[in-house]
């Protein structure tokens, strides 16, 4: 049966008495009154049923029972002293485990090529990714942060820009636009052979969404029905590098392939920025420096891959009305949505 609060703490001053020998040297050290510690060990004997220690005016010494009762508490407490020190000291120095969720996209592009550092500058630190695309309840399962898109954050959530605002970016291999021609609009991809990405947490088909670049700002949402369909990102922009037809595909993650030429971009004007990738944790009160750490080293990668990419740190893009991919079932391929639809 659980063990009753109240007798935790006479049990901690019953040991701290037993460790002295003395009631003046333990209610010293413990900063209370001779007549106190007196009152808790004459409560926790009543408790038990037993004498724990013989004392006289002058002198104490530990009962047979009391002999028992302190040989399994002494390990005990000094378990949870250590272990209270630990977590102090923790507060202080970047040291345990930091489980994390993330989309594989995210930990592919922003975790995994700076592992060996993070955990090089802070080697008290471990870290365990738990991969999911779809969208974890962090708390509920036990996790410290979490990396997802700004656009799906809650407004409750404590989250901080580890990107700037990103794109999507509709692209394919120069073969492939050499043997289909350069759509100009997204309806001239009804003529092309988009390739479809499925989620795998909801099984629908991603559709891609366009703002027009002129003064309506129309929202115009299509969905691909290439001859391919996937539920994994790499596998995807293989088939696009290989020619097989256009992929949509976060800016981010294809900046390599358009610089050394190998995909080319298309429909840019129609695809304006929206908020890139977030670290979110469950709450910003009493964050353990394993956590500070994190957040400070993301940061830090976060100008450097701006820098690298060339795109401006101050829009966050946190503020930004919301453009919501469509779920619900279409008529045809190609819709025009009116201004401002979400």
């Amino acid at each position: 049966m659980p063990i009753e609060p109240s007798l935790i703490a006479s049990l901690t001053w019953f040991a701290h008495i037993a460790r002295n020998g003395s009631f003046t040297q333990a209610a010293a050290e413990m900063e209370v009154t001779r007549a106190a510690l007196s009152q808790h060990l004459k409560a926790l004997e009543q408790r038990l049923g037993m004498r724990l220690l013989n004392r006289t005016t002058r002198d104490m010494s530990l009962t047979e029972e009391g002999r028992r009762l302190l040989d399994v508490l002494q390990p005990a407490l000094t378990a949870i002293e250590r272990a209270v020190a630990e977590v102090g000291e923790s507060h202080d120095e970047p040291s345990g485990l930091i489980r994390m969720n993330s989309s594989r996209i995210a930990a592919r592009m922003l975790i995994e090529p700076h592992m060996g550092e993070l955990l090089a500058r802070y080697p008290r630190l471990r870290l365990e990714l738990v991969m999911d695309d779809g969208f974890s309840n962090i708390v509920a399962e036990g996790l410290d942060a979490g990396i997802r898109l700004g656009e799906s954050l809650s407004e409750h959530m404590v989250a901080v820009p580890i990107t700037s605002p990103l794109h999507m970016a509709i692209v394919a291999s120069p073969a492939y636009f050499e043997r289909h021609g350069t759509p100009s609009t997204p309806s001239d991809l009804m003529q092309h052979n988009c390739l479809a990405y499925r989620f795998a947490s909801s099984g629908a088909i991603d559709h891609w969404s366009f703002t027009s670049p002129d003064a309506e700002r129309r929202t115009v949402v299509f969905e691909p029905q290439g001859n391919a369909v996937f539920n994994d990102d790499a596998s995807m922009l293989q088939a696009a590098l290989q020619g097989v037809g256009l992929i949509k595909y976060l800016d981010l993650c294809v900046r390599q392939h358009l610089a050394d030429g190998s995909l080319v971009r298309v429909l840019s004007d129609w695809c304006p920025p929206f908020p890139g990738f977030y670290l979110y944790v469950p709450s910003r009160a009493q964050m353990p420096a394993k956590m500070r750490a994190l957040i400070d080293f993301l940061s830090e990668k976060r100008v450097a891959l701006a820098q690298e990419m060339g795109t401006p740190l101050s829009a966050s893009g946190r503020n930004r009305p919301r453009i919501k991919t469509r779920r619900g079932p279409m008529k045809g391929t190609l819709d025009a949505l009116p201004t401002g639809r979400t």
